[in-house]
């Protein structure tokens, strides 16, 4: 029998119970003010603190760089805590070699072609990073500034807010852009994230966060037999430099069906152009509920090993599945050990990639006057 996540916490915490993955012992009680740590320090001399959030046996630790996820520690059925995000133990590979590991992305998550787009007439270039396309904001996104933090204790909920403003022209974007988000851990353990952006000229806006899961830990190998059910029955397939054709393709009979929960690797070998051009899965999921005034659960993720699940809620219209397929064995996380190609997995909800260039998909211009706001739960269990 499966047990939900609150009562393994609740039952470990009653036995005594060690967790032994990273230390400590699972408890369902938290809620105290955040701790800020010096993590590093930039080569300007700027500082990063890392803050150190916990309740309802979450456990969170973020970087004021980049609004990094630097780890994130749930307990698996027996009771036992591992960090179930990739990243780093040190500041200098963060700003070297981070494949976006953890990072809050801005202006605009996943690929806008050619870096350019048309707004009102006028044509904009953006910063090229990715071949000749724009990916993650540019060159210097949200994921490589340093963001102010604010923690707060509301009631049961724990968090922090994270603010930046984005000036007009950076990156190529128009329009100085307000930028607000929050981190809550819920007294159930829920993390919880609140977007919000104004600006003074239109734009487009289009914010995601890019954590890299494996439910079995940090650095425990692939993430293959991981099981993945997502609530989409069409997605965007892309041409070769992974800018979406315009189509909204049927998953049904192709190895992008994960309307019923099934192995990640199943298919992911499959001899179909889509995933040979991506070396694996990196699409976007054309979400069956579209953009909802509520969140809406859209996606499960469980590993079998520990137990461990995943549940994601949103009201965007797409989820971008990623397989870790660039993952090359040059990268060290805290565990020690390399990550290998699908080591690790992102589910990063959003609007469709290139939507500035595709008229048809929904759209991400903000204008003056307007507020942008887009919330994602993700709720863990056992």
């Amino acid at each position: 029998m499966e047990l939900n996540r609150r009562t393994v916490i609740v039952g470990a915490a009653a036995a005594g119970m060690a967790a032994t993955t990273l230390g400590g012992t699972a408890h369902a009680t938290g809620g105290r003010k955040p701790v800020k740590t010096l993590f590093g320090k930039l080569a300007d001399g700027t500082k990063v603190h890392s803050w150190s959030l916990e309740n309802g046996g979450t456990r969170l630790k973020v970087l004021s760089y980049g609004g990094i996820v630097q780890s994130l520690e749930i307990p698996d059925r027996r009771g036992r805590y591992a960090n179930v995000s990739a990243g780093f133990d040190n500041m200098e590979d963060y700003v070297a070699k981070s494949p976006y590991f953890g990072a809050l992305i801005g202006r605009y998550g996943n690929r806008i072609g050619k870096g350019r787009f048309t707004l009102d007439g006028k044509a904009h270039q953006l910063s090229v990073n990715d071949g000749e396309q724009s990916l993650h904001g540019g060159a210097k996104g949200f994921d490589k500034r340093v963001w102010d933090v604010e923690p707060f204790v509301k009631g049961s909920d724990v968090g922090l807010y994270l603010y930046y403003t984005s000036v007009d022209g950076e990156m190529g974007y128009p329009g100085t852009l307000k930028t607000k988000v929050t981190y809550t851990l819920t007294k159930h353990g829920d993390w919880r994230i609140d977007y919000e952006a104004t600006t003074d000229k239109a734009t487009v806006v289009n914010l995601t966060s890019h954590v890299y899961w494996n439910l079995a830990g940090e650095g425990s190998g692939t993430i293959e037999d991981h099981e993945l059910h997502i609530a989409a029955s069409r997605y965007t397939p892309t041409d070769a430099g992974l800018i979406p054709t315009g189509e909204l393709a049927r998953v049904a009979g192709t190895p992008f069906d994960f309307r019923k929960a099934k192995p990640i690797g199943r298919d992911i070998r499959v001899s179909h152009p889509q995933l040979v051009t991506a070396k694996g899965f990196d699409h976007n999921w054309v979400l069956d509920k579209g953009i909802t005034a509520r969140p809406e659960h859209v996606a499960t993720l469980r590993d079998p090993s520990s137990g461990r699940t995943l549940k994601i809620a949103t009201n965007e219209p797409g989820l971008q599945f990623y397989s870790g397929n660039f993952l090359d064995g040059t990268l060290t996380g805290p565990s020690g050990r390399t990550y290998r190609q699908g080591d690790a997995l992102c589910l990063e909800t959003q609007h469709f990639p290139d939507s500035p260039n595709k008229p048809s998909f929904p759209s991400t211009v903000l204008r003056p006057g307007q507020t942008y706001r887009t919330t994602t739960i993700h709720t863990f269990g056992c």
